[in-house]
This record gives C-alpha cells, sequence and structure tokens, in this order.
C-alpha cells in the first residue's frame, strides 16, 4: 500500500487557521518539513487552550492574530498552552503567551533547557557564509526561521502520565507518550470533539524522526490513538488527517525497525544500513534522510548503546539529503 494523500480532502492544506467546528480550530503550516509545525485551538465560551507555539515569534504572533480574529472573546487572552514536546517549533513562541498557564510533560520541560533558542540560533548564524554540506543542511532546515532575541519561556507547569482539564464546559485530556520521539510527548485528546492534536507523533506524508525512542514506545503511541474512537487528527506537521494518517505511521515504524535489524544483525553500520534500505512505500514522503537518525536511535537499542552526536546526525542527514 502507498501510504500518500492521507490528508482529509475538506480540509484543504493550506498556511493558516482551519475550523474544525465546536470551538476546535487546526493552525497548519506548509508544507510541514523542518520546522514548518502545525498548532491548534480549543475554545469554550470565554475560555481557550492552545496547542502549542510555533518555532519563531513572528510566526506565533501571526498564528495569534489570526486566532484572535476568529475567536476574540475567547483568545483575547489565552488561559492555557499546551507544549506537545521540547521541539522548539512547538513551544519557542511561548514568550507571547507567558501569562498563561503553559503546561508540558515533566520530561519535556527538562529536554527544553538542552536547547534553548539562543544556542539554535547561534547554530545557524556560525553556518550562515558555510559552503559546506551540513551548513547548507542546517541552513536549509532552519535558515527561514528568526531565532535571535526569542526569550526562552519554558512552561509553568509539569504532568507526568495523564492530565485532565477543562476548557469551559468540555473536557481536554493530556496523555504522556514519550519517551518516542523526544522524551516527553503529549497528546492532547478533546473526546466530546472526537479530535486529537498529536504533536510530533505524528508526521502525516512526512518523514517521522527518532530522536529518543524507543520505537516500541511511539508504536505504542499510535496504537492508543487508533483506540480512541477519534475522527479528526490534527498532526504535529502535515495535513489534517484521520486514522488512515497514524497507520501510516505506525506502518513506517514498523518497517524501518524490521529492516534495520535486518542489516544489524548482518553487521553493517548504522549509516551504511540506511543507505542500503528502500524505503518502498514511504519513499514519496518528505525529508527522507531522517532514516539515518532512525537507523541509528534503533541500532541504539539494538545494542543498549549510549546516544550519537547530533553534530554527526546531521552530518548524516546532510550526507543522504546530498546536498
Amino acid at each position: 500500500m502507498a501510504w500518500t494523500n492521507l490528508g482529509v480532502p475538506k480540509w484543504a492544506f493550506r498556511k493558516g487557521l482551519t475550523d474544525l467546528g465546536n470551538g476546535a480550530y487546526a493552525y497548519l503550516q506548509p508544507d510541514g518539513s523542518w520546522g514548518w509545525s502545525n498548532a491548534g485551538l480549543v475554545v469554550d465560551g470565554d475560555q481557550s487552550l492552545l496547542v502549542d507555539t510555533l518555532f519563531d515569534v513572528p510566526l506565533t504572533q501571526q498564528m495569534l492574530d489570526a486566532m484572535r480574529d476568529a475567536e476574540p472573546r475567547a483568545t483575547a487572552h489565552i488561559d492555557r498552552v499546551v507544549n506537545t514536546h521540547a521541539n522548539g517549533d512547538h513551544c519557542h513562541g511561548n514568550e507571547l503567551v507567558a501569562d498563561a498557564e503553559i503546561i508540558a510533560s515533566k520530561a519535556a520541560a527538562e529536554e527544553m533547557e538542552e536547547l534553548p533558542p539562543a544556542v539554535l540560533a547561534a547554530i545557524v548564524a556560525n553556518t550562515r557564509n558555510d559552503d559546506s554540506r551540513m551548513a547548507r543542511f542546517i541552513q536549509k532546515a532552519f535558515g527561514p526561521f528568526q531565532f535571535e532575541g526569542i526569550q526562552h519561556t519554558p512552561p509553568n507547569r509539569t504532568f507526568e502520565k495523564e492530565l485532565s482539564l477543562e476548557v469551559g464546559d468540555k473536557r481536554v485530556e493530556l496523555l504522556e507518550v514519550g519517551p518516542a520521539h523526544t522524551r516527553g510527548d503529549v497528546l492532547v485528546h478533546v473526546p466530546a470533539d472526537r479530535t486529537i492534536f498529536t504533536g510530533d507523533i505524528l508526521f502525516v506524508e512526512g518523514t517521522p524522526i527518532i530522536w529518543a525512542g524507543p520505537v516500541g514506545n511511539w508504536i505504542a503511541a499510535c496504537d492508543r490513538i487508533l483506540s480512541l474512537g477519534v475522527e479528526t487528527v490534527v498532526p504535529g506537521h502535515g495535513p489534517i488527517t484521520d486514522l488512515r494518517g497514524v497507520e501510516a505511521v505506525k506502518a513506517y515504524l514498523e518497517y524501518v525497525h524490521d529492516e534495520a535489524r535486518k542489516r544489524y544483525d548482518a553487521g553493517l553500520s548504522a549509516l551504511d544500513a540506511a543507505k542500503d534500505i528502500e524505503l518502498g512505500d514511504f519513499s514519496a514522503w518528505s525529508d527522507p534522510e531522517r532514516i539515518a537518525v532512525n537507523v541509528d536511535t534503533l541500532y541504539r537499542e539494538f545494542s543498549d548503546g549510549s546516544a550519537t552526536d547530533t553534530g554527526n546526525l546531521l552530518a548524516a542527514m546532510a550526507e543522504l539529503a546530498d546536498l
């Protein structure tokens, strides 16, 4: 089966705010590649919950302006924010909602301290006039964003495992499913609307990247979404989908796990294995070079080894991207 065209036709994948009905919204950023993440909004009456901010302050301001145009009463002041995980494209805009209750898993909050915006700004600045392959890769992935001057604004409330919230009369469930993509991934489930905001547990029509693992946790997270009876699935990147999008990510993870295991057992290095794996049904997905990280993480699981330096992982992805 070719895992493509997974978006739901009634919701076009276009930049900006999409009304999902009944006070739920998705904010989409095509093309969904590096840094171009999605966010969400849940409102009821005069109360609001924002699911994630964006990679920089200008992008987050555009999003908040669109939300305030659509729901002026509920979003004049954002009551709560949930950061689904620690990656900057889901939390670097937090300074614009600093007076809200900002919630994340305990593991995600701890991970946010390891790569604050100033560090990413320095990495991008230092590669701006460099013509090496890795510098070109970093500029392509992160060059479009404005990291300078971002005020690091961490969560002010954390939880572990599960947390139930009320937005007006609407219940919202926060479900910690990490470590998987990162160390503290969280799903935001709105049962009454049969809607879920998945953060980067789902990349739809884009290649997932297993920064943390283990992959079994990520597969279990997909199974958990499938068990919830949701109809509308807003991924961290890519078009709005339904359960087909969840099944596709699960299938990718299972496939790469099995193919990596064969090559690990045959004695190939992680990078040689990543080069050797044919992506087949998943070859049309964006950012296929992420398989270098995915295989490396799986090899670490197979061997109980230590994490590979991020710089080496970026270099491996740059080699596969052939920039």
